[in-house]
């Protein structure tokens, strides 16, 4: 990051695809050809988790598993899991945006018309070693997601015993029909996995360095709270006590209310920040470089009492920060972080900047106007590392 470079903000749902959502198939491939021959050397991208409402990956299901929506059916049917019939004739979709209600049960069908394609196959060793080296996080995945189809809902805490806690399922519990789907959640995860690190050895053969984002918080209809609890303010009976959220500022005078909820960092910091430090290994594996949504909060977090309709009542709360970086570099020395460092930021968290040279952020958009002399957005007032321009889907 020390190298004067540039490069491009575009999310892979935004690449043109006949299937109604950009995907990693040949779009992706030609997009970094674009980015090479228009002399860039950076592909950032939004999170790749699977969303768990609205359609943001910034609410993920999963800190670790991936959106199966970004899989391309071109690369299955080069696979030999798809017909050329079965492809050849989408929808008319919008080419000017996506539409999850009808692209989602379109390729869903196609997802699993693959899978049962994959299972009559002869065993592929390809995808058992996947799941080998991926089950830390991937059987916690595979059951969740197999139960939230099972039940029609992610809100866990309604599923029936013993499925609403993970330590209380057994093998025996799990009737043929969801170990199926368990298989076919693993399916998924296993393609997109095949299909990105594909696209990934394009890029590094072009000198192109993806940039991944980390969405800070998780939905609490995700699986890593159902498969961990005991890492979120949780009460008694496993619902958020506090959700996540900004105080009111110029923007908002009501503040933002994410409803995510708020991690227990005591406990965290027990178990060594082993959830954290696994999470940001895993997505080092994916991407050159990571950015940390919402940084500020690794240093204190504005928390509000769950039940809230407002982010007003809330309060701040520290973080460990210190012995939370002292862990994460003493484990990844060279770990190539970005910090979403806009808003309001305090000296505290300019202070953890500084101490580890983290490059921030500037958004000339916000750089113009009658304080440009002294407006940190201004691009002759910008002393960080690096300089990232979003730009729209």
């Amino acid at each position: 990051m020390k190298k004067r470079a540039s490069g491009i903000l575009l999310h892979i749902t935004s690449l043109p695809s006949k299937f109604g959502s950009g995907d990693l198939g040949p779009s992706a491939c030609k997009f970094a050809d674009f980015l090479n021959k228009a002399g860039q050397s950076y592909w950032q991208m939004l999170p790749l988790n699977p969303p768990a409402d609205a359609h943001s990956p910034y609410s993920p299901l999963s800190a670790f598993a991936a959106n199966p929506l970004l899989i391309s059916p071109r690369l299955l049917y080069q696979q030999g899991l798809l017909t050329q019939k079965e492809i050849q004739d989408p929808p008319a979709f919008p080419k000017d945006r996506l539409h999850y209600r009808t692209v989602l049960p379109y390729k869903t069908n196609l997802l699993n018309i693959a899978y049962e394609r994959f299972k009559s196959a002869p065993a592929d060793s390809h995808f058992e070693k996947f799941c080998l080296d991926n089950a830390d996080w991937l059987e916690d995945f595979a059951l969740f997601a197999a139960l939230r189809s099972r039940f029609k809902t992610a809100f866990w805490p309604e599923w029936p015993a013993p499925f609403n806690d993970k330590n209380k399922i057994t093998q025996k519990s799990l009737t043929p029909k969801i170990r199926d789907s368990i298989k076919n959640q693993k399916f998924l995860q296993y393609q997109f996995f095949k299909q990105f690190f594909a696209l990934k050895r394009h890029c590094s053969r072009l000198h192109i360095k993806i940039i991944g984002d980390i969405p800070i918080y998780v939905s609490f209809e995700s699986a890593d709270v159902w498969a961990n609890p005991h890492l979120f303010k949780l009460s008694k009976s496993k619902k958020p006590r506090f959700i996540s959220g900004v105080p009111p500022d110029s923007f908002s005078k009501k503040g933002q209310l994410w409803a995510t909820p708020v991690y227990d960092w005591p406990t965290l910091k027990k178990t060594g920040y082993s959830w954290w430090l696994r999470r940001i290994k895993h997505n080092l594996t994916l991407f050159d470089v990571i950015r940390i949504d919402h940084f500020r909060g690794l240093v204190a977090y504005w928390q509000v009492p769950a039940g809230r309709k407002t982010a007003a009542k809330g309060r701040w709360i520290r973080a460990p920060k210190d012995d939370f970086f002292r862990k994460l570099f003493k484990l990844l020395p060279s770990c190539p972080l970005i910090v979403e460092d806009l808003g309001f930021i305090t000296p505290a968290v300019k202070k953890l900047i500084e101490k580890y040279r983290l490059p921030g952020m500037r958004l000339l958009l916000c750089g113009f106007g009658d304080d440009m002399a002294d407006n940190v957005h201004a691009l002759p007032n910008s002393s960080i590392l690096g300089l990232f321009l979003p730009a729209t889907e």
